[in-house]
């Protein structure tokens, strides 16, 4: 599409009760991110109340009408998606604005490749539209659904503002919460200025005319350019702004039910007694005890806590409504009938979403036989999606299984992946962090949580390395590896299994999002990058990921070093603009108090490959020894742990996989938690910034 075309939904596709939103973008220098917005909005271009604006602290509509799903990695970046049920849009709705903002003096113009894609909720790609004058603007409207008549359009928009999220949300009618924080204070002048987008001319500031209702479809190369109506922001009386100096903020949800902080006392006689569980695993003593146990333990709460199960199936299609969940449903096939593990069923205005679930656990392998013969039954039946549940993790741009799909059906059938980390990551950032409705939800999922997580379950996420990365390690310790070398290739494969996984892992525990960096210079092709990795890997014989944790300034990298048998993960954290290098190198130290002794750090010099370096036990009595002898300019500091590689490739004490957990954990729980912790107190300017 081109910038001010719009074209309805109902000529892309047959089904658009469901569509799926993406927004992406990447950067240059791998650090470049922006938050998702969307604003519901009535009949006067606002909305009806603050509740009709959904960002990270309200991702989800009570009616499952808006489901914001969070970041995706890609290849050149992240992605972020946005799921619409447009049948449960209420109908005095009558436009969906989609955008995002960025923080801390970020703009649009500095990343590349702007772009929103619209999908079926099969995930068939409907439509693209690609930015690449977005500009020094903060926040940035990408697109909009809008009514007409009975039908759904969409409009690619591209427009911008200069004034952040606030400015935007003021815009749409969403009221600002003012908390007295701060000594600066804005001018009604100013707060008048908060609504005007960037670069609105005179002309593009004029209300935009109705569309007729009985104008015909038009493609989308073939509409000017429209711009989006400007309503400026409601004037502040001079008295609430001298008695309220703040931070622009918006309001969000209600609150909602998490884990307690402080866990209760134990009347247990001792640690003997067990806690009685409502899903024990005890009787569990073979693998098919496990699949059957752990698909009906997950689709009956499923079933029972509505924001888990709707987390979980809206990324896959389903639209929001009354759900059911079945195990060892008995379908038609051929001689024999054929028993998935599972199924979901989902009730949407008298209409049924119906998705097959197929269950492994432990190391077994999903059959692509047993996975084709449900995606044929779904055509057959008009079910629309298979979902595969296992302990492995989907790659970008791979199949799990190589599943054929009839192109000559009419029924299109969605073959979907989980893996069981993922479904242990949603558990924890709705019971920990996000919350749910009610106490007997939290309940039902630290029980489904604790069921996960113990070791019998068999629901232990990605716990392999495979059959090439003993060969491999072996290959590299007497150099007799090649490029090319198919098995190179697999041990990349699962490296990038791994790391997606610890990112699951991590996110959970914090709350926040965490996602691998995909540097945009190595390309945007999933396979050719991976070729790239094996190819460096035969080279120098390592392994390398970067993580970036939301609310980080920076990245979590680690690398390990296949020839020495050592991890070593790190962080980077740029030279003050202000300031002198004594300065610099005496607050790192202090900031670091509470780090390990044998925390490495390494002064970054400009123009050179690399400065002095000591551990933290040999600096702190002696900053001075982390400045440059020749006086060069230093652009940083690189803080590193090193520790052992486990040998085995499976997930025992000793193992590969354990140790590049254990590594990433301590390294934030030690050096990265540590830093934020001692780390200045933002300035209220600063702080209003980073609000918006």
């Amino acid at each position: 599409m081109v910038k001010g075309s719009n074209i309805a939904l109902s000529t892309l596709s047959d089904s658009v009760g469901s569509v799926i939103v993406s927004l992406g973008w990447a950067s240059p220098t791998g650090e470049g991110d922006a938050d998702v917005s969307v604003l519901l909005l009535g009949g006067q271009g606002k909305v009806r109340s603050d509740a009709d604006f959904y960002f990270y602290n309200n991702a989800v509509a009570a009616d499952g009408s808006v489901q914001l799903l969070g970041k995706a990695p890609t290849g050149e970046g992240s992605e972020d998606r946005i799921v619409f049920d447009l049948t449960a849009i209420p109908p005095d709705v009558e436009r969906v604005v989609v955008a995002a903002s960025r923080y801390e003096g970020a703009r649009f113009g500095e990343l590349d490749d702007l772009r929103v894609t619209l999908a079926d909720g099969t995930g068939d790609g409907l439509l693209r539209f690609a930015i690449d004058d977005a500009g020094s603007v903060s926040a940035f409207i990408f697109g909009e659904l809008y009514r007409r008549g009975a039908e759904w359009k969409f409009r690619a928009v591209g427009q911008g503002y200069d004034n952040g999220l606030a400015g935007l949300a003021t815009d749409f009618g969403v009221d600002i919460d003012d908390d007295a924080s701060g000594e600066d204070e804005q001018s009604d002048d100013e707060a008048e200025d908060v609504a005007r987008p960037a670069a609105a001319t005179e002309e593009e500031q004029q209300p935009r005319p109705a569309e007729p209702e009985s104008a015909p479809v038009v493609m989308a190369e073939q509409v000017p350019s429209a711009p989006l109506e400007a309503v400026p922001a409601p004037r502040r009386s001079e008295e609430d702004a001298q008695s309220k100096k703040t931070a622009a903020r918006p309001r969000t949800a209600k609150k909602k039910v998490t884990l307690p902080k402080v866990v209760k006392k134990s009347l247990a006689e001792n640690d003997s007694w067990k806690e009685a569980r409502l899903f024990p695993v005890s009787a569990l003593k073979s693998d098919r005890d496990r699949e059957t146990r752990a698909t009906s333990v997950l689709l009956s709460v499923m079933a029972q806590v509505p924001e888990f199960g709707r987390r979980l199936t809206a990324a896959f299609g389903a639209p929001a409504g009354r759900m059911e969940t079945f195990t060892e449903v008995s379908l038609p096939h051929g001689d024999t009938p054929r028993r998935p593990d599972g199924v979901i069923r989902v009730e949407r205005a008298g209409k049924l979403w119906t998705a097959l679930v197929e269950t492994k656990t432990n190391g077994n392998a999903l059959k692509p036989e047993q996975v084709q013969a449900y995606a044929d039954i779904a055509a057959r039946r008009g079910y629309e999606a298979v979902i595969t549940l296992s302990n492995d993790v989907a790659l970008e741009g791979s199949p799990l299984v190589d599943v054929k799909i009839d192109g000559r059906r009419k029924h299109k059938v969605a073959l979907w992946h989980l893996s069981w980390a993922e479904v242990a990551h949603q558990a924890q950032m709705l019971l920990r962090h996000e919350g749910v409705g009610n106490a007997a939800h939290a309940w039902l999922l630290q029980e489904l949580l604790h069921y996960l997580q113990h070791e019998n379950s068999g629901c232990h996420g990605f716990q392999n390395m495979g059959a090439a990365w003993v060969p491999v390690r072996r290959g590299i310790d007497e150099e007799t590896l090649c490029q090319g070398d198919p098995r190179l290739l697999e041990v990349v494969e699962s490296w990038e299994r791994l790391i997606r996984q610890v990112c699951l892992g991590l996110g959970g525990e914090l709350g926040h999002k965490v996602l691998p960096v995909q540097r945009a210079k190595r390309g945007a092709d999933p396979g050719a990058r991976r070729a790239d990795m094996a190819d460096r890997l035969c080279e120098d014989g390592r392994l390398h990921a970067e993580l970036r944790i939301e609310g980080t300034p920076g990245v979590l990298a680690i690398t390990a070093d296949l020839r020495t048998g050592k991890l070593r993960t790190s962080f980077d954290i740029p030279a003050p603009e202000q300031g002198y290098p004594l300065t610099w190198s005496k607050r790192l130290i202090r900031r670091l108090a509470e780090a390990p002794a044998d925390l490495h750090v390494e002064t970054l010099v400009e123009g050179e490959a690399g400065g002095p370096r000591g551990t933290l036990e040999r600096l702190r009595p002696e900053p001075a020894d982390m400045l440059p002898k020749n006086g060069a300019q230093i652009t940083g500091f690189r803080l590193s742990l090193f520790k052992g590689m486990g040998n085995s490739r499976g997930k025992t004490e000793s193992g590969f996989i354990r140790s590049v957990d254990d590594a990433v954990q301590r390294f934030h729980a030690s050096v990265v938690t540590a830093l934020d912790r001692s780390a200045p107190r933002p300035t209220p300017s600063a702080e209003r910034a980073a609000a918006t």
